[in-house]
């Protein structure tokens, strides 16, 4: 009989959920989802992305990505300007609201890291980190399976 509490993709799934209610948690106080959250983080590492761009850092679909910044957008986070050499594209850069933010929520993140790896030691939580990249494998978003 198959364990399905022993599969890894079982076990990355509720890791992953665990993570999320855990980061959700820490960042509700801000009104942000951690996909936000996810979004501004890129933005705090290199502004000014289009949302191709942050369509495939995140490894999500560009629909999603355009309701993220929307939302993001509306709450005064970041703006949208035009391309300079592409007139049907934008590029996404923080507002200084948003670029205010980054310390608080990096806080956050830093918090809910620490508890979601709190039974794990730095170089287990270092192991973890390599093996999950080693699993990401090729930086391209995923479509649901069929079955």
């Amino acid at each position: 009989m198959y364990d399905i509490e022993k599969s890894i993709g079982f076990l990355l799934s509720k890791g992953y959920q665990r993570a999320w209610a855990i980061l959700r948690e820490e960042i509700e106080q801000y009104n942000l989802t951690p996909p936000q959250f996810a979004l501004l983080s890129f933005l705090w590492q290199q502004d000014g992305l289009t949302q191709a761009e942050l369509s495939e850092k995140g490894q999500i679909d560009r629909s999603t990505v355009g309701g993220l910044i929307d939302r993001l957008e509306r709450d005064g986070l970041l703006e949208r300007r035009q391309h300079p050499q592409d007139r049907r594209a934008y590029l996404i850069y923080l507002t200084e609201h948003g670029k205010e933010m980054e310390g608080p929520l990096s806080a956050c993140a830093e918090r809910s890291l620490h508890q979601f790896t709190s039974g794990l030691n730095d170089d287990e939580v270092t192991e973890l980190r390599r093996m999950l990249e080693i699993l990401r494998g090729d930086r391209r978003v995923y479509e649901l399976p069929s079955c």
